[in-house]
């Protein structure tokens, strides 16, 4: 069989049979795909197929960096035929950039022939592999840094070296260890982990890619936590023809975030203030002195037509007038003449959080302080961005004050401000009410730590059912959910809902449990029951806007619609029939019921 595998790795070198693979890493902010990873499969029915048999044993061959460098070349030659998008992923042994069988400049050769810039290769380092210790590697690793390659760490966090080699080798991105992501909405040991290393990522300019993503749970918690990049078998398999098209539940899931800014958050008019302005054509002389005699102005907006172009700004007016003969060559030229257009122009109507994303996506040496605020493209104002950072400083601060800890959720304060609103704008809208049967029990019998990772299942089977436009989900407090629904559909995501948590609460049960239908523990009255698995009751109601006049109203008809769904017991939806709602009669509201 040594044999037989030895002649096959040699004909799958001679012959380059390797498939190569390609599994998506996607931005998780705005669900389109940043680059593919590259993987390598051999000849497929041969036991030289799997890459955790192939590499080993070529390596025990003595012959890993040959095979290395043809998945190498049959990657590269593969993505530009599937004209793939974003960044591609080479995985390299660091022991291979020192070796002598190591052919410098074979990767930008390639890359010349196939018309693909070095700029769209990441160089995959992993830990798995040793550090060179003579420095060899790290003089390799600057050999395709001064190439314009950009460089990565696998696999970080899967051995012992991990932060030294980050320290030594100052990669351009990250991927964290699968290790960390494994059930991390269920671990805070681990998202603390994963904490730290964002911060340190984040001041070093360095970006984070979370690898092995397998559940929706451990995406959303990514989210929450603040990962922009991810990949995983929960987001796409690696295929020989990857999907190029961007992920759907990402793309819900960045939605949902816009309409909440857009609805909830401020926009960037509350930071505008008045200030004077010149037209294009004004000669340089006149902006010299309106500098001179408004000393707290360090820029003016530059308007053509009454749409700003860009601002002159005080110190580089003045050092411009301050080289020889600068003045006489310069005063009698328009204002266009020295604009500089690095400057935001942004909209009135959009969101601070949106305005703050912008500037994080700046080049660091083109960052400005100036934000220009304009109405239908028509100049209205300026606004600075330490007034920006400080806003968001202090609606974070209140978000946190009215969002539920446990889930990040908003709570009842925005809950209230929600219904309020669409009242007000007499909207047509439903009022789902969550609850779980059963749950003190449970929480008594397997402790806080589990009663919350329950509650948190549920408000990520809600975040992810719950289609984001128009809708808005809330948590109450403790096992207390409340969605509003405006799709007509909502009787469907609300089944949706009870077929998911039905799917996953039972991982939480011992296998005896589960077989005897509950667990065995004391209820109210002291005495020993059988509490059936965890359910979840819904009530439902439409609130006539004509009747209701808040949010109180709403909520007591949302309880009373919650309790009738407890009373019928198991995972039930129920719709609370009341006579106040459009003229129906009683008939027509049994059939707009669900339970």
């Amino acid at each position: 069989m040594q044999r037989d595998n030895a002649e096959l790795l040699n004909q799958i070198l001679e012959d380059g049979l390797i498939t190569p693979l390609f599994q998506p890493i996607y931005d998780l902010t705005s669900g389109h795909t940043y680059g593919y990873e590259a993987l390598s499969r051999g000849p497929e029915g041969t036991e030289l197929h799997r890459p955790d048999v192939l590499f080993p044993f070529a390596q025990a061959q003595g012959r890993l960096h040959e095979l290395e460098l043809l998945c190498r070349a049959r990657a590269i030659s593969r993505f530009v035929e599937l004209q793939l998008p974003g960044q591609l992923f080479l995985n390299v042994s660091a022991s291979l950039l020192s070796s002598p069988d190591h052919q410098k400049g074979m990767t930008l050769s390639i890359l010349n022939e196939l018309g693909i810039s070095q700029s769209n290769i990441v160089i995959e380092l992993s830990e798995q592999h040793p550090y060179d210790q003579n420095g060899l590697t790290h003089q390799s690793v600057e050999h395709y840094r001064e190439m314009g390659f950009q460089v990565a760490i696998d696999d970080l966090g899967a051995g012992y070296s991990g932060l030294r080699l980050w320290s030594e080798v100052r990669p351009n991105i990250v991927k964290l260890d699968k290790h960390f992501i494994e059930g991390i909405d269920r671990d805070e040991v681990k998202r603390e982990f994963v904490r730290s290393i964002i911060n340190i990522a984040q001041r070093l300019r360095c970006s984070l890619v979370a690898e092995g993503i397998e559940r929706q749970q451990e995406l959303d918690q990514l989210l929450e936590l603040g990962v922009r990049y991810g990949q995983g078998f929960y987001l796409h398999y690696p295929s020989a023809q990857p999907d190029t098209a961007p992920n759907d539940y990402l793309i819900n899931q960045a939605s949902q975030r816009r309409r909440f800014h857009a609805e909830h958050g401020e926009t960037v008019q509350t930071l505008c203030q008045q200030s004077i302005y010149v037209d294009s054509t004004r000669p340089l002389s006149d902006v010299a002195q309106l500098f001179k005699h408004n000393k707290d102005i360090f820029a003016l907006p530059v308007l053509k037509h009454g749409k700003p172009i860009g601002l002159i700004r005080r110190h580089a007016l003045h050092e411009l007038f301050s080289t020889p003969y600068g003045r006489a060559l310069y005063e009698n030229k328009p204002a266009l003449a020295v604009t500089s257009t690095d400057v935001l122009i942004v909209e009135s109507t959009i969101s601070l959080a949106s305005v703050s994303t912008m500037f994080t996506e700046q080049e660091t040496d083109l960052l400005n302080n100036e934000i220009l605020i304009v109405r239908d493209g028509l100049y209205l104002g300026i606004g600075h961005l330490k007034d920006l950072l400080k806003r968001i400083t202090e609606l974070k601060i209140q978000n946190a004050t009215y969002s539920n800890p446990l889930t990040l959720l908003p709570g009842n304060v925005p809950i209230n401000h929600e219904i309020n609103r669409r009242l007000l704008a007499e909207h047509d809208f439903y009022v789902a009410y969550f609850d779980l049967n059963n749950f003190k029990p449970f929480n008594d019998y397997y402790g806080y730590a589990k009663g919350d990772a329950i509650i948190q299942l549920l408000g990520s089977i809600l975040r992810s059912v719950v289609t984001p436009d128009f809708n808005f989900i809330g948590h109450v407090g403790g096992d207390d959910f409340v969605v509003i629904f405006n799709d007509d559909n909502w009787c469907q995501q609300c089944q949706a809902i009870l077929d998911r948590f039905a799917h996953e609460v039972v991982q939480f049960y011992a296998p005896a449990e589960l077989e005897a239908g509950g667990i065995w523990t004391k209820g109210r009255d002291g005495e020993y029951q059988l509490f059936d698995i965890l359910s979840l009751a819904v009530g439902v109601v439409n609130p006539n806007p004509k009747v209701c006049d808040s949010h109180h109203f709403v909520a007591e008809l949302a309880a009373q619609a919650k309790k009738s769904a407890k009373e019928r017991g198991g995972n039930r939806i129920y719709q609370q029939p009341y006579q106040y709602h459009y003229e129906e009669d009683e008939s027509d509201q049994r059939n707009r019921c669900c339970g």
